[in-house]
């Protein structure tokens, strides 16, 4: 009896149950088809190139499944409230005829369990289909090709949805139980008749609240476009950073605590407008609903903030990378040997003397031949046999690049550095650079031979310093090159070691700049002198680079095996058993193709997820909202009806009121987004460029299919509902 009770119910109410129904159902299918990404990246052939991706992906999306789930699992405790407080006065009567308390929980559990059911049958049917749909998806993310498609089911991915379902569910059936327990039948049934007590704020007090949080999302824009992101996590920099971050939350707060009196206040003025139909109520409502829920609009304008950020900084950084990762892998293989500097050297020094430790450091004298260096016998970690390594052994063409440091020996500055190249063409550092060390590093330096040697092995022409001119060499984004192009435009003179030397080029020669393979920019700015003058700098080794293709006959895969089975590590030593350098970042161009794929995959896919959860979480708080509202007002709809107005004004007076509530935190977050990701830019822009034109539409379509339609159905079953509450007047 009770099972039909409840089933009966749940067929009746079935518009009340829709907004819980949809949201659920998202979930499902969400959570099930991102949590098969490590089936849908085999059959993409990504764990071909890649046999870790899937594993990784996978349990990325695992853990912040869970943590979604939570989210979700509170949201739908809201979204229950609206359901409950719909029902008091029905629960209340099977109470008053004679049902305990435990048989209206079983009901209540019952109807929980037939939704909860449904949206798990329905989500996972979407989500099988859009797992299907992804697996292409992947294999373009990852740029493979699909060989073997064929139908799958990942019981893994349905064990883990249905638990985090069963959470939820066990979540919203606690709140149930508790609120029918706890409450008396005389307020079950007058509920109905009970509205939200609503307190009202001086509409001047208010004006000065939303004034000074304007004022202050304001001053947090101008210090976030000023300051920038930090750069390298420097403690002022970041405590900066956190006073902006601050600023624009509280910010936020206040504007949307002090907006209800504000636009109230505002519109009276107008009496054209207040005075006109139905906007006089329209406005009044507007501004009681505001006043209760300013809190939670301040907090989804923030949520929808981050999910805009997301979607759009995550889709174009993966682009960014795929674009630039050509010109970064000028060659099969690069390894990278870091020499240590002087304060290094002293530092490491006194900790192994503290510790008693054997090894002792020095600095460099010159450069170490890194071909010789690399031919070694090597142990293997896994077997711990001794097996030679000879990297000349599969080398062609190779080159080693040589850069030392700018600061002589002795001395206590460089030579030229980023800050004397600003100051030189009045050019600001690059926000989130002042405040960092890199604004008083020096340039590495690099002699004109060995530059010309780097371009003959590129095939390039070849340049001539003269005796007085320099060049500067940079893979970085157009926030650094530009101010080193408009120091070689500008011709400006540089005094090195007694010297003036003028530029011979115009503009960064950025294709003729990398030196290792990497997916993005590395080299932060290389000054070219002659060679004569870097000799008598007497500076110290800095990086060094061997690049390397592999010999005439030896394929890719097969030069890529060598060098991935055995390879040599550790320190190097001089003649006297110092340690001067060691062996630092190493990458084939198959390995930086394959890490930049992969990168892309795992911030695209994050972003999507992300995002839309967060859009749905946003859409669907504000939904249950609205719906709230109009069953409240749903005594003055019938009054308004009874007075004469027409059922089509007061759906549209209601159309405004939310037009406004779902308009106004999404132009807050895009506002928000607008302001941090011109600073996004501008800090990428540091590596390469990021353009954000690619992925507006993607976010575009996300905010139209969930935020979009969850409007559509606010207002669809708002306007049922109304329709309800006249009808209900004429029947009388």
């Amino acid at each position: 009896m009770l099972c039909k009770i409840a089933w009966g119910n749940v067929r009746r109410a079935g518009r009340d149950y829709l907004v819980y129904l949809l949201t659920l159902t998202l979930a499902v299918t969400v959570f099930y088809a991102f949590n098969t990404i490590s089936i849908q990246v085999d059959i993409a052939g990504v764990t071909a190139q890649n046999d870790g991706m899937g594993e990784l992906l996978g349990s990325i999306i695992a853990g912040l499944t869970v943590f979604l789930a939570v989210v979700m699992g509170f949201l739908m405790v809201y979204a229950n409230n609206f359901i409950m407080k719909r029902r008091k006065k029905e629960f209340g009567l099977y109470q008053v005829l004679g049902m305990g308390r435990g048989q209206v929980s079983v009901i209540m559990a019952l109807e929980t369990l037939f939704v909860s059911g449904a949206a798990l049958i329905l989500g996972l049917i979407l989500g099988l289909a859009l797992s299907q749909l992804m697996v292409f998806f992947t294999a373009s993310l990852f740029k493979t090709q699909i060989s073997d498609f064929h139908f799958f089911f990942s019981l893994g991915a349905f064990m883990q949805t249905v638990g985090c379902l069963v959470a939820i569910f066990l979540v919203t059936l606690v709140f149930n139980l508790r609120v029918v327990r706890r409450a008396r039948i005389v307020d079950l049934m007058s509920a109905s008749r009970q509205n939200e007590t609503v307190k009202t704020r001086n509409p001047w007090i208010s004006a000065v609240i939303f004034v000074v949080g304007l004022g202050a999302i304001i001053v947090a824009y101008a210090r976030l476009l000023h300051d920038g992101l930090p750069y390298d996590g420097q403690p002022e920099a970041m405590g900066a950073f956190f006073i902006t971050t601050a600023m624009v939350v509280a910010g936020t707060i206040l504007f949307f605590f002090g907006l209800a009196g504000f636009l109230l206040k505002a519109l009276q003025s107008a009496r054209g407008v207040y005075w006109r139909g139905l906007n006089m109520v329209t406005l009044r409502q507007l501004s009681a609903k505001v006043n209760t829920v300013s809190f939670s609009m301040a907090m989804i304008a923030m949520i929808l903030f981050l999910a805009i950020t997301s979607v759009t900084t995550g889709m174009s950084l993966a682009d960014t990378m795929n674009n630039s990762v050509e010109r970064g892998t000028p060659v099969d293989y690069t390894r990278c040997l870091v020499y240590w500097g002087p304060s290094v050297v002293d530092e490491m020094n006194a900790d192994a003397a503290a510790d008693d430790a054997g090894m002792r450091y020095a600095v460099a004298d010159g450069p170490v031949d890194m071909m010789a260096a690399s031919s070694s016998d090597v142990i293997d970690p896994g077997t711990g046999e001794t097996h030679p390594f000879d990297l000349a052994a599969i080398a062609g063409d190779y080159m080693q690049v040589d850069t030392f440091d700018s600061t002589p020996r002795g001395a206590s500055e460089p030579v030229v550095s980023l800050v004397d190249l600003c100051d030189a063409v009045d050019m600001p550092l690059p926000a989130g650079v002042d405040a960092s060390i890199l604004s008083s590093l020096g340039l590495a330096v690099m002699t004109e031979s060995n530059y010309n040697a780097y371009l003959r092995f590129r095939g390039m022409e070849e340049i001539d310093l003269g005796e007085s001119g320099y060049t500067i060499t940079s893979d970085m984004g157009a926030s650094v090159n530009d101010i080193y192009n408009a120091v070689l435009g500008q011709g400006v003179a540089l005094e090195i070691g007694g010297r003036t030397l003028t530029p011979v080029q115009d503009r960064v020669p950025e294709d003729a700049s990398t030196f290792q393979n990497a997916m993005m920019g590395m080299n932060a700015g290389t000054i070219v002198l002659p060679d004569d003058l870097a000799a008598s700098l007497d500076l110290a080794p800095y990086y060094s680079y061997l690049m390397v293709n592999y010999a005439e006959g030896i394929s890719t895969e097969e030069g890529d095996a060598y060098i991935g089975e055995y390879r040599v590590y550790g320190d190097i030593a001089d003649d006297a058993g110092e340690s001067i350098a060691s062996w630092g970042s190493e990458a084939t161009r198959t390995t930086t193709y394959e890490s930049t794929d992969s990168m892309n995959g795992l911030i695209s896919y994050l972003a999507i997820y992300i995002g839309f959860v967060l859009v749905v979480a946003c859409a669907a708080i504000l939904t249950i909202q609205q719906l709230s509202g109009v069953a409240d007002a749903g005594k003055n709809y019938r009054i308004l009806a009874e007075l004469g107005t027409r059922t089509g004004e007061i759906a549209h007076s209601v159309l405004v009121q939310q037009t406004v509530f779902f308009l106004f935190p999404l132009m807050v977050g895009v506002a928000h987004s607008a302001c941090a990701l011109s600073v996004i830019i501008k800090f990428v822009a540091l590596f390469g460029g990021l353009t954000i034109g690619g992925t507006v539409g993607i976010t575009g379509l996300i905010f139209v299919v969930a935020y979009g339609g969850y409007f559509c159905v606010t207002y669809l079953m708002s306007k049922g509902m109304v329709r309800d509450f006249v009808r209900t007047r004429v029947a009388a």
